[in-house]
Order: structure tokens, then sequence, then C-alpha cells
């Protein structure tokens, strides 16, 4: 790469982590006369296309909320098309993520005076996770603690906070949140803004069995726990186990039912009768881990196999 063609791309990722797209673009493409065919100048060029509109947009919201979750959607969308491309700038992508995230953060603080729990709670859950994809974790971990606090057992904010902790390394209490964030609402999980080894290598071997969207999900935690991953439990309260005893009969009764079947139940039955047999061994509940077991394998003998081996 030649000087004048890493100075323009030098100062162009400058004002892409500024959040300054159309900058950005106008120096890349003076940087095109020196340097037509640089793979980075090419990259680079193509994220400040796909960012410049979505970037105006924003003007037409009069909600900082809506602004700052467009931003977040848009997000989820540029990954959807980084999947699709072979040759990845890195600094590039960074600068990005970098100057999107900020700007989400500009919008969602203004938004930290809200007075309803539930609503600041969201806004804390959201502030949190644009810090922890900025690198500030420490601030990420208080918002997204203070969320908890404010309205908890949200799987969402769980999952973001055991993010930062395993990227912190605290890779203990990171397994315990990712455990209980998939067991309370896999659903509301966004797979996209984990970014952490410890559940991106999880998220990526499931996927290579053959798992994709809702379905990935419900199959994330199964694995989890097979592969030593979600293995740091905790004691459940005995209104706890009453609630998942029920929820396991009425899930069974589904599963009967081929009308009410669907391709998610099966996973995630699996998970609430690992769920059992951790609280069986604490109790040393013999019995009903066999029983238990035995439905696992009527379910599923591989997952069963890997199980009990």
């Amino acid at each position: 790469m030649d000087i004048q063609t890493e100075k323009g791309l030098k100062d162009a990722l400058s004002f892409i982590e500024a959040g300054n797209f159309i900058q950005a673009q106008k120096i890349i493409l003076a940087a095109f006369e020196y340097s037509l065919e640089s793979s980075e100048l090419v990259f680079t060029s193509d994220c400040c296309n796909r960012w410049i509109a979505p970037i105006n947009s924003l003007s037409e919201l009069n909600d900082y909320s809506e602004k700052g979750e467009s931003l977040l959607v848009e997000w989820k969308n540029f990954l959807y098309y980084l999947k699709s491309q072979k040759n990845i700038y890195q600094p590039a992508y960074y600068a990005v993520c970098r100057g999107i995230f900020s700007l989400a953060l500009q919008n969602f603080s203004h938004l930290l005076n809200e007075k309803s729990p539930v609503q600041k709670a969201d806004i804390l859950r959201k502030t949190g996770l644009c810090y922890k994809k900025l690198g500030e974790f420490e601030n990420a971990k208080n918002c997204l603690s203070e969320a908890n606090s404010l309205h908890g057992s949200q799987a969402a904010v769980m999952a973001d906070l055991a993010d930062c902790y395993a990227l912190c390394g605290n890779d203990k209490a990171a397994k315990v949140l990712f455990r209980e964030a998939f067991f309370i609402d896999y659903k509301s999980i966004d797979l996209e803004f984990l970014d952490s080894e410890l559940i991106k290598c999880l998220i990526e071997k499931t996927e290579n069995i053959g798992y994709s969207g809702e379905e990935l999900k419900a199959w994330i935690p199964v694995y989890g726990v097979l592969w030593g991953v979600f293995t740091i439990r905790r004691t459940m309260r005995s209104q706890e186990v009453g609630k998942l005893k029920q929820e396991i009969y009425a899930m069974e009764n589904e599963n009967k039912d081929p009308s009410r079947s669907s391709p998610m139940l099966i996973p995630r039955l699996i998970y609430k009768y690992f769920w059992l047999i951790d609280y069986c061994q604490s109790i040393n509940d013999s019995q009903l881990i066999n029983e238990v077991l035995l439905k696992i394998k009527i379910l599923d003998t591989n997952v069963y196999n890997q199980y009990v081996k």
C-alpha cells in the first residue's frame, strides 16, 4: 500500500469512528486515484455506502429511543452483509463499530432520566450494550447491573452482562449468567451483540451442526451443557423447583400433541431436564435422575449419549 493510500485510509477511518461517513467517503474516493485496486479501500468505501443512508435517515426520527434502536437494527443488517464478504478489512470494521455504537450511545444517554423502572432498565441495557461494544466494560457492567436490579430476570440483560464478564476474563461469572439467561428466555437474547470467545465458539459450533434462527438459540444451551460451557450451577429455591416441574409437565403434554409441537420444543424440554437433574443431584434423588435420563434418551439418543458419557 503506497503512502497516499495509507494516509487516506487512516484519515477516513478517523471520520468513520466519529460517525461521519460522508466525509470518510470523500477521502476514500480521492485515495482511489492512487490505488484503484486496493481491497482495503474498496471494503471501507462499501462500508460508507451502506451507512450513509441509515445515518441520514436518523434526522427524520424525533425520538432518541427510535434513533438509537434504528442504529442497533442496522448493525444487525450490517453483520448479515459481512457474512457475504470474503475479505474484511478489520480496521474499517472496528472503526464502523466505534462510530455506530458511539452514535447509539449518544442517543440512549439522553434517556437515562427515565422514571419508569421498566423503561429505564431497557435504556440502561441498551446503554450498557453500547459501552460493551466500545470496549468500556466497567461502564457496561455498571449499566447492565443497574438494569438487572431495576427489572430483574431479563435474559437479554443477563446475556450481555455475562458477555462483559467473559470479555474481562471472569469466565466463572459469565457461565453462571449465560446458563441462567438461556433458561429464562432464549428468544430475547441477541446473539449478534455477543462478542466473547466463550459464547461465540459455542454459537459457531452449534451452527455447524446445522441449526439457525430460533432453533439455534434453543439448542445453544443444550450444547452449552454437553460441551462444558454451562457447567457452573446455583442452588434452586423450592418455589423455582415447583415452577420448573410445572413447566416440564406442560411441555411434555405439548410434545404429545402433534398440532402443538415445534422444532424448539425438544431442546427447550431437554434443557429444563438438565436443570431438574442438577437439582436432583443436589438432594441425592437418584430415582428421579434415572427417570429424567430415560426421558432425555427417548427425546434424543445422541444428546443422551453425550450427556452420560
